[in-house]
């Protein structure tokens, strides 16, 4: 069997304290069930963290409303780095992530309420959908856009991660590898202007040219139907020459560090990512154990070193308290879990602060 692509597992954020994040993200947009919360040595990126391994302490959260969860993570043995220089719209990495949302005008009142530094007011995108963007607490940029997508219902009237806004600086290029490597091969929208919904960002007022990728609703996998249909947004300034965002900075400093898919098949993953000359920069080989999760990991840069990681899960918790795992190796990996069983995941919903 080939590879799969089950859609986006989560993205990884940099930050000085994970309780302090989760808890806010939990709060305020959702991400309330913790898959796991431990420290530990990240031995295997040491190509990214100074050629050395690096003590970490890192959280998935999820939101069961469907869509990717949040991997927060914060080095544990050195102070992370903010970005050398601001960050402009259009600079090379992840700048933007995406989070769903069936109820945009209540999640814009609420968030308006916090006194965030910015929150935009909602509009119409040039492809059709109401979204808004703020800045969290943490100075990263995230928009809000409207979708009907719904796993599970929940409190909130905010869902998970959609997708994310990657900053390139070949447009062309980029496309190939999004569409070649991970199969998001439907143009939604290729435009090339100034954007209204831009031009109040960081040098947002420059000409893009902006491209709108799409996989659809992939319902394979174990957690498929949980990630849901997801999307990438390429942006190319075209009237100033784009920074890296992580130039001179480790994997795991502020920010955005990675967007990370939900995979199966990882032999034939390596194998058609060394043929597009892009090779596997991390990769875990066999299995990692990250506690009460364990799988298959690799990490891969797309053409700008932006990081792009893939996990083949082989085991997850359910029901840790009574030793209830899904060992996902002994499963038709085109299947999807029961949905009651993926949902049982909400017994780690985390209800008061951490």
């Amino acid at each position: 069997m080939g590879k799969i692509i089950n859609g986006i597992q989560q993205i990884g954020i940099g930050v000085k304290n994970v309780n302090e994040v989760f808890n806010w993200y939990r709060k305020n947009l959702g991400f309330d069930v913790m898959v796991f919360n431990d420290e530990a040595t990240a031995t295997l990126m040491s190509k990214y963290t100074g050629d050395e391994p690096r003590k970490r302490k890192a959280a998935l959260a999820l939101n069961m409303i469907g869509g990717g969860g949040l991997e927060i993570w914060q080095f544990k043995d050195r102070e992370p780095m903010a970005p050398v220089q601001p960050i402009l719209l259009g600079d090379l990495g992840i700048n933007i992530m995406k989070l769903r949302s069936k109820e945009v005008v209540n999640i814009h009142k609420s968030l308006k309420e916090l006194n965030l530094e910015y929150v935009s007011e909602i509009d119409i995108l040039s492809y059709g959908f109401e979204q808004f963007i703020f800045t969290d607490p943490w100075g990263n940029l995230v928009q809000v856009l409207n979708d009907d997508y719904c796993f599970s219902d929940s409190k909130s009237d905010c869902g998970g991660v959609l997708g994310a806004v990657i900053g390139v600086s070949n447009m062309d290029k980029s496309i190939s590898f999004y569409k070649d490597l991970l199969g998001f091969d439907i143009v939604e929208f290729d435009k090339t202007q100034q954007f209204d919904d831009f031009k109040n960002l960081p040098e947002g007022y420059h000409e893009f040219r902006r491209v709108l990728l799409k996989r659809g609703c992939v319902k394979k996998g174990g957690f498929g139907e949980l990630f849901g249909p997801s999307e990438i947004e390429l942006i190319q300034v075209l009237n100033r020459t784009p920074s890296k965002i992580y130039k001179d900075r480790f994997w795991g400093d502020l920010g955005y560090i990675h967007l990370c898919f939900d995979v199966h098949g990882m032999e034939k993953l390596r194998n058609d990512a060394s043929d597009l000359n892009y090779a596997f920069t991390v990769d875990s080989a066999d299995s990692f154990d990250m506690g009460d999760a364990a799988g298959h990991f690799s990490y891969v840069e797309d053409p700008d070193g932006t990081l792009i990681e893939f996990v083949e899960t082989h085991k997850v918790p359910i029901l840790k308290s009574l030793g209830i795992y899904v060992n996902l190796k002994k499963r038709n990996p085109q299947k999807p879990l029961p949905r009651w069983l993926v949902k049982a995941m909400k017994v780690h919903q985390v209800k008061k602060d951490i």
